[in-house]
């Protein structure tokens, strides 16, 4: 076989890239060939007309966080075979690249009872998870999530959702303990991992499951970019999550993971300030890799990260992707094989990133990422500070229990990273859901608000009801009052959502009149818009997970 049919079999999917690697004497990963004369590249979206990844989240193994997620592959570590915890009654680990903590889920957080929870299939549970941290890391849930509709038409929140996911092993595991009740027993089909999330956010785009094998995540991002363009949809949320839980599939190379994305159009993530990490210029599924690897230097296949997921069913592109848009991101090419290192990123940019997998059927599905370069459009205005220098500054979460927790973590990222008052505030009030438990904050530097929360957390762990505000040390910290405005108690005069009310409170904080909408704030009025600017990265809202698992006492 000579070096052109390698590579010609390479492109069109019956090599993977190590082979083809091996057979040319090179080492990956695979630096792709201009197109061969007379092969046209597609016509792909030019300047700002592509689609910015404006949010991301995950969890792989050994990696809770796409931080460590990272740090892992900067440093080519392999997950294979260590012992992870979660996996059930009796069990206490299993072979192959696995999740930690599995087992456990925050059902309250979600609205659900314990019983509903331990009913409900670890992935689903571990996508809402990824899910709702993603839409908070791109600061998309609450003012700002209502402000999205659809070009074509339609209501507030205009995000789809599109779930990959090929397997089911829980409601195997669960027939055991069902005794032949089906109301005792877990869903049985896909359709709900993103019914799920839809219903809870109340989003008006579509909601699809999406099975290609181990295509199924790159199969959904096509999708979702498909109704982007038709304007079906403001934002595209698409995830993929797989779980190896029946025994039957606890092998050496089997993987598990999940991975979550929120897509908007380039122009308008552009204008709203959004945080762009990656551009996502084409996807195809079967579309020969010639048509569609002009450009690209970089290609992330189910092989480049097989170190750190394994075999990874559904999650395996999310995985891929996450790996392209991180590097692309730091201009930093991670290595692949082992002994490589790390290395700069010398091509010239924009830099252009392939990830392509084979699913089921021998279907290819493929997508170019490109580095996000600022050009032409004006950056969207910050936040406007008070004019006194002090920040109204609100915080919620569904439980007291929650609220503290959230109100640490804060503290703690206000102290190491020390971001401007202005943009904290701001992200709180336009990027975060209001919920039945609430905080509220007057101060004037980061470093007051962070000893406000310590002080917070410190004082009867958060267990304050009415308004009440914080006694502890009040002569040397802003004053934080919290309520709890469980069960019922919120917004009693109706006033939250009506235009008039959007009028008056667009007039209160257009004048600083922070005390009257701190009050109406613990009123249980949500009082937070989206305003203008970009939203600042903060530590999203605190899950409180504990073991919950079908046929486990306690």
């Amino acid at each position: 076989m000579d070096n052109r049919e390698i590579l010609e079999r390479f492109k069109n999917g019956s090599l993977d890239h190590r082979d083809a690697a091996a057979l040319l004497g090179r080492t990956p990963p695979v630096l792709f060939t201009p197109p061969a004369p007379g092969v046209r590249p597609p016509e792909e979206p030019r300047g700002r007309d592509g689609y910015a990844v404006v949010g991301m989240g995950g969890r792989y193994p050994q990696a809770p966080d796409l931080e460590s997620f990272w740090r892992n592959a900067l440093a080519g570590h392999r997950t294979q075979g260590a012992a992870a915890a979660g996996r059930g009654k009796g069990s206490t680990g299993r072979p192959g690249h696995a999740l930690d903590g599995i087992d456990e889920f925050d059902p309250e957080f979600f609205g659900l009872a314990d019983e509903d929870g331990a009913l409900t299939d670890p992935q689903e549970r571990l996508f809402l998870e990824t899910a709702w941290q993603t839409l908070e890391n791109a600061g998309y849930v609450g003012a700002r999530l209502d402000a999205l509709v659809p070009a074509a038409g339609g209501g507030q929140r205009g995000v789809g959702v599109w779930v990959g996911a090929s397997s089911g092993d829980y409601a195997l595991l669960a027939a055991a303990h069902t005794s032949g009740d089906p109301h005792r027993a877990p869903r049985n089909g896909h359709w709900s991992l993103p019914d799920r999330l839809s219903r809870l956010l109340d989003l008006s785009g579509p909601s699809q499951a999406v099975d290609t094998g181990d295509s199924s995540f790159l199969t959904a991002l096509h999708l979702a970019v498909a109704s982007l363009r038709a304007g079906e949809c403001a934002a595209a949320l698409v995830g993929a999550v797989e779980l190896r839980l029946h025994p039957a599939r606890h092998t050496a190379d089997g993987g598990e993971g999940v991975g979550v994305v929120l897509l908007r159009p380039l122009a308008m993530a552009e204008a709203d300030g959004d945080t762009v990490h990656a551009v996502l210029r084409t996807s195809s599924v079967g579309r020969p890799a010639a048509d569609i690897a002009h450009g690209v230097t970089l290609c992330e296949t189910k092989e480049s990260v097989a170190a750190a997921v394994g075999d990874a069913g559904a999650a395996v592109g999310a995985a891929a992707l996450t790996r392209a848009v991180l590097q692309l991101r730091e201009g930093t090419r991670a290595p692949v094989a082992d002994g490589e290192s790390a290395q700069p990123w010398t091509e010239e940019p924009p830099r252009r990133a392939s990830v392509c997998v084979r699913g089921a059927g021998a279907v290819v599905a493929r997508v170019v990422v490109e580095e996000y370069l600022p050009q032409g459009a004006e950056p969207a205005p910050g936040p406007v500070s008070s004019p006194g220098g002090e920040e109204l500054v609100l915080l919620s979460a569904p439980s007291p229990a929650h609220l503290a927790a959230t109100a640490a973590r804060l503290a703690t990222e206000l102290r190491i990273r020390q971001p401007e008052l202005g943009a904290v505030a701001h992200a709180l009030r336009s990027g975060r859901a209001a919920m039945d438990c609430r905080l509220a904050v007057i101060a004037g530097t980061t470093a007051r608000l962070a000893e406000a929360l310590s002080l917070f957390v410190e004082d009867d762990d958060g267990a304050r009801d009415d308004g009440a505000a914080t006694t502890a040390q009040e002569a040397a910290a802003p004053v934080v009052r919290v309520v709890d405005l469980r069960p019922g108690r919120s917004d009693p005069w109706l006033l939250t959502g009506l235009p008039e009310t959007r009028d008056y409170l667009a007039a209160l904080w257009r004048t600083n009149r922070t005390e009257q909408l701190a009050r109406l704030w613990l009123a249980g009025v949500d009082v937070c818009v989206a305003g203008e600017g970009p939203v600042a990265s903060l530590p999203g809202t605190a899950l409180l997970r504990r073991p919950l698992w079908i046929g486990r006492d306690g």
